[in-house]
């Protein structure tokens, strides 16, 4: 295990003595059940009539003819609980019974994951508890409602800026007293391994139907591919399905918060430097002594101050770039797609919208764009009018 989960220099498993045998025991699962054939058939069922898979690929013609090219977006949206935080929520939450362990605990930042969670809790009938920063709890109260609703509890996290690297910190405080029935269902490609290869797993299917609708509606490739970025699981799962095809530019978009300049943001990969946090070396927003920064972002999805290795790697390696959006453009993205093609995106999602509104006029008219639109808004709407509000 020592020398597995390595994208490059990234990655790793930097974590307490006491995590080690839980997270080889983790890994040995994954390798046992992931191609066992009850396993896979269970899980496709699962994903077929619980969560909605496959998911459409839709082109936004009104949305494309505003910024001049054809913009096609990959529906994570209409999966069951809003978001594409299902597909790795049922693969882990299956691993976790066939494993024997009858509780979870999960960390949660827009709360997408949480509720995420908290549904496959009340499905296998685990005892679940969800990890939330306070901050996160203000913003994200209708998903709060929800995951209670699903019988999870949730434990507010007072420490830091009360965001989603306070409540990883505190999900695996809690994980180390008790490793023996619980499974931590990590939320994104981040983390210690084998975390960051077992959620691009789960999350593959949506790059692998990408592909195949690509070619079977369009009859080629997209020449470009873009995901948000937070920790990073949409993007590296719409990207797995396109990395080996060197045409197609994958481009994922991080949070520039207030913007990069102002050091009010969580660009991780734009403007982090090498460093390690929960367990895995990354890129990481740090000072000068190595000291964690505060992120700041509209989307409580993207507020986290690292990002999984393998993005890391495809950065260095020049295969992906990676570039930030302020929030006023995050704004206006959701506005417009919202009245342009009557779809409410994410406020994460929205962050990807807002790099390709940019390129109006700049990218040619034939240019085809594949955007991953993680999960819906509804969850969002709140702090958009409070921000419009505020503006006014």
């Amino acid at each position: 295990m020592k020398y597995k989960g390595r994208f490059g220099q990234f990655g790793g498993f930097y974590v307490p003595e006491v995590l080690i045998p839980v997270l080889e025991e983790l890994e040995e699962g994954f390798y046992r059940y992931y191609k066992d054939k009850n396993f896979i058939a269970e899980l496709n069922d699962l994903y077929k009539n619980y969560a909605g898979r496959p998911t459409p690929l839709y082109l936004a013609k009104r949305f494309s003819e505003h910024v001049g090219f054809k913009i096609y977006l990959k529906r994570e949206d209409l999966l069951h609980g809003g978001a594409h935080k299902v597909n790795n929520t049922l693969g882990q939450g299956l691993l976790a019974k066939y494993m024997g362990k009858t509780k979870l605990i999960a960390e949660t930042g827009a709360g997408q994951h949480g509720l995420a969670t908290a549904m496959i809790g009340a499905l296998f009938g685990m005892e679940t508890k969800i990890f939330m920063g306070i901050t996160d709890i203000r913003r994200q109260s209708v998903n709060v409602h929800k995951m209670k609703l699903c019988g999870a509890e949730v434990i507010g996290v007072e420490g830091g800026t009360g965001t989603l690297k306070d409540a990883i910190n505190d999900a695996l405080r809690y994980w180390t007293a008790h490793v023996d029935d619980t499974f931590y269902l990590f939320g994104t490609a981040s983390g210690p391994h084998p975390y960051p290869t077992i959620v691009k797993y789960f999350q593959s299917c949506i790059g692998t139907e990408a592909r195949a609708q690509c070619l079977e509606q369009i009859g080629h490739l997209p020449d470009k591919v873009l995901a948000c970025v937070g920790g990073g699981s949409n993007a590296i799962g719409i990207f797995s399905g396109f990395i080996d095809d060197r045409d197609v530019e994958l481009i994922g978009v991080e949070a520039g918060g207030e913007g990069v300049s102002t050091g009010h943001h969580a660009a991780t990969l734009v403007a982090g430097k090498v460093g390690i946090l929960h367990g895995a070396k990354s890129y990481l927003l740090q000072d000068e002594q190595g000291q964690v920064l505060d992120t700041e972002s509209i989307s409580a999805g993207l507020d986290y101050p690292a990002v999984g290795p393998e993005h890391c790697y495809l950065k260095d390696t020049g295969r992906a770039k990676y570039v930030a959006a302020d929030d006023k453009d995050v704004l206006d993205a959701f506005e417009l797609l919202t009245r342009k093609e009557g779809i409410i995106p994410a406020l994460e999602s929205s962050h990807a919208l807002s790099y390709v509104m940019q390129q109006k006029g700049k990218w040619d008219s034939n240019t085809v764009v594949v955007v991953n639109l993680s999960g819906r808004g509804d969850k969002d709407v709140d702090i958009v009018e409070e921000h419009r509000e505020n503006k006014i």
